[in-house]
């Protein structure tokens, strides 16, 4: 045998853990920096999704205005919970008031809508300053909600429900 291979299982008990401690970089020990993604005019973009709604966001340091398909957000999202929604990536982050959001929504209604644009502020947040990542991940703010409505099916009168029964 060469001295590079092991002779025992303890040998390989040492060096699988080693290996583990090291962490994923291998037995370099830091792990790679990710850098920010912005294009040209410091913004930037990410794609939200929710039911059948999709969201393009842009995001850039500003005065906290949020502007939904060229409309203020309060015009937009008339209910205050569409609105809450649509900051909780920036309250979780201790960022509320410091970017300027344009995005764009098309499809589903105004609830898959605001779940979209939370999506895509999220996202952006993370390409913007990837140290935040953690933070949103664990408030579940990068998770993309996969539920959407049933399709309905043939010899039912929606997607579930019979059609009434009648004995007569």
């Amino acid at each position: 045998m060469s001295d590079t291979s092991t002779r025992s299982l303890a040998d390989l008990k040492d060096i699988v853990s080693a290996a583990v401690v090291a962490g994923p970089g291998g037995l370099t020990g830091a792990a790679p920096k990710v850098e920010p993604k912005r294009d040209a005019q410091g913004r930037s973009y990410a794609t939200g999704r929710r039911k059948n709604a999709v969201a393009r966001v842009w995001i850039k340091p500003g005065r906290g205005e949020i502007t939904v398909n060229e409309k203020k957000v309060g015009v937009y999202f008339a209910r205050p919970v569409l609105r809450m929604l649509i900051t909780q990536p920036f309250l979780v982050s201790d960022r509320y008031n410091q970017f300027d959001v344009i995005c764009t929504v098309v499809g589903g209604g105004l609830s898959g809508q605001a779940g979209a644009v939370r999506h895509g502020i999220s996202r952006a947040l993370t390409y913007y300053e990837p140290e935040l990542r953690g933070i949103l991940k664990q408030a579940g703010f990068l998770t993309r909600d996969s539920r959407v409505v049933e399709r309905k099916k043939y010899g039912r009168a929606k997607a579930r429900r019979s059609f009434q029964f009648s004995k007569r």
